[in-house]
Formats: structure tokens, sequence, C-alpha cells
């Protein structure tokens, strides 16, 4: 340890996951200082910044330092390869003792500038590629901020009195995973059914809807079950005031889902005290098929057979 001073890992970290999370660690108890160089393309997915982000977060006795690399791999190129490592060094900006990886490339690296390659093969167990293709099957080698924005939100929207809650809960039970309430009922509940609603509510109670869906994400499984979105309360927002405002549709704007789920309107209508009536479910329900942005389906029948239309969908959205 006392010749290794300053150790370096470097990677795309597309996403970060635990082989590259055990290297770090590894590192940090072999080096004085440990940076984490994070390299990215603005063709990549998943935003450069959160993934500097997320590993800040989980190493946080690390320096983590993000770039742009935009130059073509190839090895066996010097020229390439002299580029590389030109760009890597001004993101250093400092000199190094040790390269930590998990693979055979880093035997190149060490030679070029002179350092020991320190090789931690369980770290290269699993790869960016494999999770990236299948994140369900590496759901436990990811953190939660990684797993919330992996995960396949699937929102169920409609009318009330059509059964997203019940069809919410039941989609959740049978994947194994959570369900997010929704807020508007809530507050309903709260305010009484004679509380006369303002812009400033409706926009509350989608930021709110949102922030528990992010926390939600952070712990569910691979798939996040939502019982209604910030688009529904829009729709809402119309039906009380007779528009919605620009505030509460950016923050509807804001979010894409995996699968949105219109449940229909062909079951019978059960009031519970705070539900407005039957008169205004046909409405809605056109509001919300007007409005309702790809990918989504419209449910009917059964909760089985609309948990079962649900279970195809996503599988043939996968």
């Amino acid at each position: 340890m006392a010749n290794r001073r300053h150790g370096l890992v470097l990677g795309k970290f597309l996403p970060p996951h635990g082989g590259h999370h055990e290297l770090v660690d590894y590192a940090l108890t072999q080096c004085e200082r440990v940076t984490v160089l994070v390299l990215g393309s603005k063709t990549e997915r998943i935003p450069l910044h959160l993934r500097r982000e997320w590993m800040r977060a989980r190493h946080p006795g690390a320096r983590v330092v993000a770039g742009w690399d935009e130059i073509p791999v190839d090895f066996d190129d010097p020229h390439v390869h002299d580029l590389h490592i030109e760009l890597m060094e001004r993101l250093l900006n400092e000199p190094i003792d040790a390269v930590f990886t998990g693979e055979g490339y880093g035997d190149l690296l060490a030679r070029r500038w002179g350092v020991e390659h320190v090789c931690h093969p369980r770290s290269g167990l699993i790869s960016g590629t494999q999770v990236r293709a299948d994140p369900a099957a590496f759901w436990d080698q990811l953190t939660p901020p990684v797993r919330a924005y992996l995960a396949r939100r699937v929102v169920i929207t409609g009318a009330e009195s059509t059964g997203t809650t019940t069809l919410a809960r039941a989609l959740a039970e049978r994947l194994d995973t959570n369900w997010v309430p929704e807020v508007g009922r809530a507050v309903t509940e709260a305010r009484g059914i004679d509380y006369e609603w303002t812009d400033a509510d409706f926009a509350m109670i989608a930021r709110r809807q949102q922030r528990d869906e992010d926390r939600a994400a952070r712990i569910s499984g691979p798939v996040l079950v939502c019982d209604t979105d910030a688009l529904a309360t829009c729709i809402w927002q119309e039906r009380y005031l007779g528009r919605s405002t620009a505030d509460v549709e950016a923050i509807a704007a804001s979010r894409r889902y995996a699968l949105t789920v219109l449940t229909a309107d062909d079951i019978p209508f059960v009031q519970d005290g705070y539900r407005d009536g039957e008169h205004i479910r046909a409405w809605m329900t056109q509001r919300f098929r007007e409005r309702l942005r790809q990918p989504w389906i419209e449910v009917r029948g059964t909760v089985e057979e609309r948990v079962e239309a649900v279970l195809t969908a996503l599988s043939s959205t996968a």
C-alpha cells in the first residue's frame, strides 16, 4: 500500500453494478486515494451525469470524475490508443500509481502509464451489457438509485370506479413487487367531498404522485405498478376547473412509462361517498383515450382477465 498512493478505476459504468462496486471497494483498501473515472458517449441511453452521481453516492471515499469519450475503441491501433490515453490524462489531471480492473485490458493501460495493474477477477463476472439486456436478472447487484432508473413502470389509470386500484394491487401481487397508491384519493378523503379545488392543489398532487413513485421505485422489484399518474391529474383538473394548467401538464410530460393501462368503464359503478357519480365515467374514459401516449392498452373484464392482458402486453414491450 505504501507504493499505491493513488489508484484508478475506470469504465463506462453503464450501469454501475455489484462488480464495479466490489472493484472500487477493493481499490479503496489498497490505496491512500482512489479516482473513479466514468467515461461516456452521447449516444448512450443512460446519461453520464447520472452514472457519475450514482458512483459518488455509493463511494463517498473516492474521487469520481466523469468525461466524454467519443473516440472509437481500437486497442490494436496505437494512434487511437494514444488519443484515449491523452483524454484520460486530461480528466485525471494528476499521476496514478496503480490501475485496478477486472479484465485484461488493464495490462495495456498499466504498461503505457508505467504503473501497476491490479486485476480483481471477481469484478468482471458480470458486465454492463448483461445488466442492460436483462436488469431483472441482476436486480440484487444494483443500488437503489439505479433500480429506480431501470425499473419498468406500469401505470394503471382510468375514470373513477373502473377498478384501477383493484387492478394495481392484483398486478403488484402477481409480479411480487410494490404498487404506488393514488395521492389524489388520499387528499380527497382528507379534505372532504365539498372541498373547492384550486390549480395549486392539482400541481401539488401531481408532484407528490411522482415523488411517491420515485421513492417506491428505489425499493421495488424490476416492475413498479403505479395507481394513476400526473396525466390523470391533468384530466381531473379539467373535470373540476374546466382546463388543465401549464405547470401540471409539464409535470405529466416529464414522465414516461413502460406501459399505461386504461381500465374500461365496463364494470358496475360503486358509490363510496367520495365519487362524483356514474354520469362522469364515460366522458372521463373517452378523455383518457384521447390523451394517453403510447404504449398503452385498454383492459376489460374481470380482474383476472385484466391482469393477464397487462402481463401479455408487458411481455411484448420488453
